[in-house]
């Protein structure tokens, strides 16, 4: 009789031990699932090149520093200039994984083939921009035509140029630049410098340097809007890297970043 119930027994375990191996498999998928809901857990270790619109330059370098802790062995670069110099960049097959431009009208300058489908991840205003305490007492877009001041204004080409044009067309205003900027950075610096009387600049490139400049808010009826769009390049060598960066920007976040830094929700 004992070994009847030594077989019986053993037999049970043989059954048990095969119940439990799918037990152990299905938790192995949900502890790999796990994984991939931890921050970099699904997303591949590369090392990507943003090119960036210059006025995103102090808000992407904390976003950046975000998206690198809490996905290690990602790094992120950035290359900050004019939208149209990065534009040109893509045209001449500079490698790079994505860009950010800040006006649709770049993005949608480019080839379908260049790169993936755009996503605004946020929008920006104008203001002017002038020396701390505002010494020439500029009060509207109107002070600009005084031609006894000094204004500085990015190129037509560049984007916050383009929509320093249509604001000043729209309220028929004729304003005589002392110099064109090739990105508003440069304008904002002509502006701290004290080269310039004024300058338009985006309100949160005024932002960056509110101890050397004064903003004066452009009403909405007579501003622009600026949109910054985000897709991947064809040409990235860290494809779902680099999509899953130009997601995050989307995410609540990166949104909070760019808010805080005086971005408009897209």
């Amino acid at each position: 009789m004992s070994r009847v119930v030594t077989v019986r027994r053993t037999a049970a375990a043989l059954v048990t031990a095969a119940l439990l191996v799918p037990l152990a498999a299905c938790g192995n998928d949900d502890a790999k699932k796990d994984g991939a809901e931890k921050p970099g857990g699904s997303v591949p270790k590369a090392n990507l090149t943003v090119l960036a619109a210059s006025s995103l330059t102090d808000v992407f370098k904390k976003a950046g520093a975000v998206y690198e802790k809490d996905h290690p062995g990602t790094k992120v670069n950035f290359s900050f200039a004019g939208s149209q110099e990065l534009a040109a960049q893509v045209r001449e097959g500079s490698p790079a994984d994505a860009l950010v431009t800040a006006d649709t009208k770049t993005m949608d300058g480019l080839s379908k083939a260049d790169h993936g489908r755009p996503t605004v991840i946020a929008k920006n205003r104008l203001v002017i921009a002038t020396g701390e305490g505002n010494p020439k007492k500029i009060n509207n877009l109107k002070d600009l035509a005084d031609g006894k001041l000094k204004v500085v204004l990015a190129a037509a080409e560049v984007p916050v140029g383009r929509y320093s044009k249509q604001v000043l067309d729209a309220q028929k205003l004729k304003v005589k630049a002392v110099s064109q900027e090739p990105n508003v950075r440069a304008v904002l610096s002509k502006v701290e410098m004290g080269e310039a009387d004024a300058g338009l600049v985006y309100k949160t490139d005024a932002a960056t340097a509110p101890k050397k400049v004064d903003a004066i808010d452009i009403p909405d009826a007579q501003n622009a809007v600026a949109s910054y769009p985000a897709a991947t390049l064809k040409t990235s060598e860290h494809a779902k890297a680099a999509e899953a960066f130009v997601k995050w920007l989307s995410s609540p976040e990166a949104q909070k970043i760019l808010q805080d830094a005086g971005f408009q929700k897209p």
